[in-house]
């Protein structure tokens, strides 16, 4: 295993996913610069630094084994969420 960048973080093994989808995970976790790896055996390593990456890393999982229908679901939310605020803010610009 290689060792960590920084020697406070945690480093973690990824194995909720499919193998195959191990290298798009390890991609993007390396486009959000979160130090990843995967070594000859097709496990995935993550170094998680900080909160921040962890939150990333669950996201980017959740997002690769979650089943569409939730997605899409989490997808509304986060609309409704965004349209409820911007009402907010336009009634309070009007008082």
């Amino acid at each position: 295993m290689m060792q960590p960048y920084n020697s406070d973080a945690l480093i973690s093994r990824v194995e909720k996913i499919s193998r195959c989808d191990r290298w798009t995970v390890c991609q993007r976790l390396q486009e959000l610069t979160i130090p990843c790896w995967c070594p000859e055996d097709g496990s995935l390593w993550v170094e998680i630094e900080n909160g921040i990456h962890a939150i990333l890393l669950r996201s980017v999982v959740s997002g690769m084994i979650a089943p569409r229908q939730e997605l899409i679901n989490w997808l509304e939310r986060c609309w409704q969420t965004v349209d409820d605020e911007s009402v907010k803010s336009y009634q309070n610009r009007q008082l």
